[in-house]
């Protein structure tokens, strides 16, 4: 197997210590820095995210920070979701589109107050839009990467491990909220999300300088609680349904061909750059969506390409994200399917590297 070779324009992390000395094994590269991909085996970390809690170093979740008198109109220029009634204290999970409506990217918006906002992005080069947005329209704000790195904590005893570290006050965060919390004199944002269905937090450390004691913390205060050091796993992500930017979706699917139309709302969402495209796309609907595929057969290679999905020798979609779930007993899969063959039960073939595969249009996704 080929070898990465490290450079200052491959980032490591604040955690990167923590991740080397807990033995992970392998990485990707995603917006330019390194993030861990399995520990154990996927299958043994899968488990251990269902069963336990995990530390994640998902500092690749680079922020954009929007500051100023026009950050809020901004972000709304980004995205067909409506933001108006948002709150400081509130994430939104927001598509990003360009003016034809295609998704540029589908991150988390931390509101910090009316004229400051950080928004998480998944793997893109999104800093470099927003500034042009904000240049073009000569607005008053400042758009810049803050030295904010997410850090995970996922499972199903997350929050005991968290309030051990910062108290009990994080109990009583609600989904999608966020409080502040002290970690040795410093201020730090705390949210219930991340990108697992097993619950849990993602705490924004805001200084690098702090990242392995904060690591160091919570590894010590978790021990009879079975923590490891962990990542996304590509498993359970697909059992529930998380998309990953670039893997399922592109600049060329809108919101609504990959599900997510409940998170637009364009009539009332004034402002947005791609909002005229998604209004006609709205109208008309999609002809291809994102839906969840189960197929037939032993474990599936991994998919480092989309597969072809097939109906009696046409294509009718593609598989993008896949991989064998132990506790549904089958291949579950993302793949975006036209309309002509979404419908659940429809039976189609797909052109794994291994051979053709039978495969099912499920009703929903598994968790």
């Amino acid at each position: 197997m080929a070898l990465l070779s490290p450079s200052r324009r491959l980032r490591r992390t604040p955690f990167s210590d923590g991740v080397e000395a807990a033995g992970v094994k392998a990485y990707t590269v995603y917006n330019h820095m390194l993030l861990p991909t399995v520990f154990r085996s996927v299958e043994e970390d899968y488990r251990h995210l269902k069963e336990a809690v995990q530390i994640w170093d998902v500092a690749v979740e680079r922020q954009i920070e929007l500051r100023g008198p026009d950050a809020g109109r901004l972000m709304q220029m980004l995205t067909p979701r409506d933001l108006r009634g948002m709150t400081a204290g509130q994430c939104y999970y927001v598509p990003i589109v360009d003016e034809t409506g295609g998704m540029l990217n589908d991150p988390v918006a931390v509101k910090l107050s009316e004229d400051r906002w950080w928004i998480s992005i998944a793997d893109s080069d999104l800093l470099y839009w927003v500034k042009a947005i904000a240049h073009g329209w000569r607005l008053d704000v400042l758009v810049d990467e803050p030295d904010v790195s997410p850090l995970a904590i996922q499972g199903p005893k997350s929050d005991e491990l968290l309030s051990r570290v910062f108290g009990d006050g994080v109990r009583d965060i609600r989904f999608f909220r966020f409080g502040v919390f002290d970690f040795q004199g410093r201020d730090l944002v705390i949210a219930r999300s991340g990108y697992s269905k097993q619950g849990g937090f993602e705490v924004y450390v805001e200084g690098g300088d702090i990242g392995m004691p904060l690591w160091n913390a919570l590894m010590e205060a978790g021990k009879d609680l079975d923590v490891h050091a962990g990542c996304p796993n590509l498993i359970e992500r697909i059992e529930g349904g998380l998309l990953s930017y670039g893997n399922d979706m592109t600049d060329d699917n809108t919101p609504h061909e990959c599900g997510l139309g409940k998170f637009c709302n364009t009539h009332s969402a004034i402002g947005c750059i791609g909002r005229d495209a998604l209004l006609r796309v709205a109208k008309e609907g999609p002809v291809q969506e994102i839906r969840a595929i189960s197929i037939d057969g032993p474990p599936v290679p991994g998919c480092d390409r989309w597969w072809p999905v097939t109906s009696e020798g046409t294509v009718v979609g593609r598989v993008s994200s896949a991989a064998w779930s132990p506790d549904f007993d089958t291949n579950v899969a993302i793949g975006m399917i036209r309309m002509t063959h979404w419908t659940p039960g429809t039976v189609l073939d797909v052109e794994t590297p291994d051979g053709t595969r039978r495969a099912t249009v499920n009703r929903c996704f598994w968790i």
